[in-house]
């Protein structure tokens, strides 16, 4: 049986040819309404037959690897696609990265061949030596349409095996340098059968990808995707009346995007008193999702659910909790649910070094905190060209699928109920002389705070402190913030030692989802920032 993931958009055209596969957003009618192009299965498999014509034509062959920097919407899909079917390995890398990030990720992936608009094109001729892999070039101007790029010569899927290289993921890079993820075309598979099995996602829905990546599961769901009018590359500056104009207009059953843009969301709908009723289940992603988000989600929900999948770029999904599941006022950490079907979950002591095999991996007491590691299906087993950051990441196991079990990077626990609880980022911990903190149970605590909403913790040398995404106005109204959250941190065991504060306008943040917050570039500046210690009420 062929392997190749783009063998799901032949089946879903001839299952469906006339269903809407794609809508663009290119304007507004007279009524106001947003006018789309439309594109059905069997026009978006033309489509892609006429893209497969086009790279053959320019030297792309099977085994390329081919830089795809294409603006979202019908040039990512239909490239995509035409790529897993040529047998070629499309490179993906988050354009809002920056420029130096960007470029070595090129470096390490030498590409054969660029699928880019003309800024792509134009970067790789001025840094032509990161790009001196490149030997193919299909410049890409807007939404390329099957008459412009040919006949559909030769649109079958090549023949791949699952173990056989798909395409290189890179992740955000929130806690180091950003790294290729090899992936699989069997992990693909794996992917696109546990999301709909996870959520019951059904042909013929409709779906609002905020995260542009997450279009190119939707022809092998056979939902219809309905492109965002939005920059990817700032998805916290997106607007949400144009999201909630697009769920309410195109009846929109499902949508992926992050905790920061559904929480505007949720204020839109408060503010203006709008329910999303067509949506069946949102799944927000990318960062904890935060209380306030849960509460509201029930009241814009009428006719579904908001669920959060935990995961990462190179594990996806583990696991997942709806909003009925979620616990009102935990400060345990952020619950993230049971391990979906054919993933297994466990919790071993931290370590910071490479662990080479499962055996000498140990465990944990159950409900005791730990280091997740995960095995399954959608487990990569290495990234790329990166054989020390391989090491570190993967556990050797002849008994997993694949081999390995993945170390997710993160500290957490599972509870009596078998459910999943992150705790934070593993190289976000705090140490201090009386025992280890983590970031989401202590959080949580001052998130109660008004004016705490987003807030970090950080260490100053072997001391915890907070940094607190707020402007004082002056100096007495810091110290006395400082105070206030000094005064919730004495209410629990594991935060009362946090006595030291500091305010910043903005919190840095991931360029992905715009939610996971930097903590450890906001350790090194709260080094030498000024610090304000909570003073009891009762002391003079």
């Amino acid at each position: 049986m062929n392997a190749n993931i783009a063998r799901h958009l032949d089946r879903m055209a001839a299952a469906q040819p006339g269903a809407t596969a794609l809508k663009v957003a290119r304007g507004r009618s007279p009524s106001g309404g947003i006018d789309y192009l439309s594109l059905t299965f069997a026009q978006l498999l033309e489509e892609t037959g006429a893209w497969c014509g086009r790279l053959r034509a320019k030297g792309v062959r099977r085994g390329d690897r081919v830089l795809v920097v294409v603006r979202p919407g019908l040039p990512l899909v239909a490239s995509a696609f035409a790529l897993f079917k040529v047998g070629a390995v499309p490179v993906i890398i988050d354009p809002g990265m920056g420029l130096r990030s960007f470029l070595a990720c090129v470096e390490r992936s030498r590409p054969r061949a660029l699928v880019g608009i003309p800024l792509a094109q134009a970067v790789s001729r001025v840094f032509r030596r990161t790009f001196r892999s490149v030997e193919a070039r299909v410049s890409v101007s807007g939404s390329l349409t099957a008459r412009l790029a040919g006949p559909a010569r030769g649109s079958e899927p090549a023949q791949a095996e699952p173990s056989d290289l798909a395409a290189i993921l890179f992740t955000s890079g929130s806690t180091g340098a950003p790294k290729g993820v090899c992936y699989e075309h069997g992990m693909f598979e794996a992917q696109v059968r546990l999301v709909r099995d996870t959520y019951g996602i059904e042909p013929g829905e409709v779906d609002l990808p905020l995260l542009p990546i997450f279009a190119l599961f939707n022809p092998a769901l056979g939902m219809t995707s309905v492109i965002p009018e939005m920059d990817p590359r700032s998805p916290a500056k997106a607007d949400p009346a144009r999201i909630v104009q697009a769920i309410r207009q195109e009846n929109v059953t499902n949508s992926f995007g992050s905790p920061t843009l559904w929480r505007k969301v949720a204020g839109y709908c408060r503010e203006h008193k709008v329910t999303l009723p067509s949506l069946r289940r949102v799944l927000c992603a990318g960062a904890p999702v935060p209380a306030d988000l849960w509460e509201a989600s029930r009241s814009f929900l009428t006719g579904g659910s908001l669920h959060s999948p935990y995961g990462a770029t190179e594990a996806l999904p583990v696991s997942t909790v709806s909003a009925d599941e979620i616990e009102a006022g935990s400060t345990r950490g952020a619950c993230v649910g049971r391990p979906v079907a054919e993933v297994e979950v466990r919790i071993i002591p931290i370590r910071d070094t490479p662990i080479a095999s499962i055996d000498a991996a140990g465990r944990v007491p159950a409900g005791q905190p730990g280091e997740i590691i995960v095995r399954g299906p959608v487990v990569t087993r290495s990234y790329d060209a990166l054989p020390e950051a391989t090491a570190a990441s993967k556990i050797l196991d002849p008994a997993a699928p694949g081999g390995v079990w993945h170390r997710m990077g993160d500290c957490g626990l599972v509870d009596a109920d078998g459910r999943l609880w992150f705790l934070g980022r593993k190289a976000e911990r705090v140490e201090t002389a009386e025992g280890t903190l983590f970031t989401e149970p202590c959080e949580q605590v001052f998130r109660e705070h008004p004016r705490a909403r987003r807030c970090a913790l950080v260490g100053l040398g072997s001391e915890p402190a907070l940094v607190v995404e707020a402007e004082p106005r002056g100096a007495r109204d810091a110290q006395g913030l400082a105070s206030e959250l000094g005064a919730l941190a004495r209410r629990y065991p594991h935060t009362a030692r946090i006595r030291k504060f500091l305010f910043r306008r903005r919190l840095p943040v991931d360029v992905r989802h715009n939610a996971k917050i930097h903590r450890l570039a906001l350790a090194r500046w709260a080094s030498s920032a000024r610090v304000f210690q909570a003073v009891d009420a009762a002391q003079p």
